[in-house]
Order: C-alpha cells, then structure tokens, then sequence
C-alpha cells in the first residue's frame, strides 16, 4: 500500500500510467476480453454490460481528479454500490453476481497488466 501512495504521489508517474491505460481503449486493446464478457448463451435481458470495463473507466477518471488512494478506493467501492451490490434481489442473486464480477474484473485487470507490459512498459514508471 506504501508503494501504491509513493507511486500515486509521483505527478509524472500518474500522468504516464493514465496515458498508457486511455491508449488501451484509444487503440481497442482491450476487444478481445470485451468479448469474453460477452454472455451470448444467456437471455439478453440478464446479459452483463460489461461493468467492470465502466468500473475501471470510472477508476481512470478518478486518477484524473485524485490521486489519494482513499479516494480511488472510494470511486471502486461506489461502483461496486452502484453495479453489483444494490442489484442484487438476493443472498444468492448476490453470491453469484459479486462472483462473476469478481472473476471479470480480475481477468480485466490481467489483460490490462499484460497490455501495459508489452506495449507500455512505460506506463509503469
């Protein structure tokens, strides 16, 4: 976590971090695990809309007005609110819900990590 605030405290660090991550929507990187999200089999009116690429375009924007961990963290735990937690009708609704945002978010959060690596190995200071 000190690590995280010591690179956040960095202006030129945050500015290229942000670069590299509005490239990889500028330049569409990131369609192949838009269409992983893609639930194709299941009834359209229950087919996700891709809220975790709306989350980290949302935590993206917060690193333009902030670059306080608190208040990051505060932007995720809002969308979570808002796309996950507030949805759901039930227990088991939400079981299922925060898992499968769970799992997304984090195979998201890889391909975002590999595509930085190889294509923006700048991105990480």
């Amino acid at each position: 976590l000190q690590t995280v605030r010591a690179l956040l405290n960095n202006n030129s660090t945050v500015t290229v971090l942000r670069s590299g991550l509005h490239a990889i929507f500028n330049e569409k990187s990131l369609d192949v695990t838009k269409d992983l999200f893609q639930e194709k089999f299941r009834n359209p009116k229950k087919r996700q809309k891709n809220i975790q690429l709306k989350c980290l375009k949302n935590f993206i924007s917060s690193l333009t007005s902030s670059t306080d961990i608190r208040d990051l963290l505060s932007c995720l735990s809002s969308d979570l609110q808002t796309f996950v937690i507030k949805p759901s009708k039930s227990k088991e609704a939400f079981k299922e819900q925060a898992s499968d945002f769970m799992l997304k978010w984090n195979l998201l959060l890889s391909n975002v990590g590999k595509i930085l690596t190889i294509n923006r190995t700048d991105s990480f200071g």
